[in-house]
């Protein structure tokens, strides 16, 4: 069973694959942001950083999500 619908445009797919790739590079950041977190000896810049990009991306993910989904007429 695939994934993605079989009526969905390329255009749509490429959004759910970049989606994808975006949503485990999140994670990765999350896990990076709790492993320095933990470490004794803190870089605050660079965490500061790695969360300032997390939010970023969490942006892009909220974004293209929006694309995905259809406007509604009321």
């Amino acid at each position: 069973m695939s994934a993605f619908e079989p009526d969905e445009s390329e255009e749509d797919r490429a959004v759910r694959i970049k989606l994808g790739l975006l949503r485990q590079e999140h994670r990765d950041l999350d896990s990076a942001i709790q492993a320095l977190s933990d470490a004794s000896a803190r870089d605050q810049l660079l965490l500061a950083r790695l969360k300032k990009k997390k939010l970023a991306l969490k942006d892009q993910i909220l974004q293209m999500e929006n694309q995905l989904i259809p406007d509604i007429i009321a």
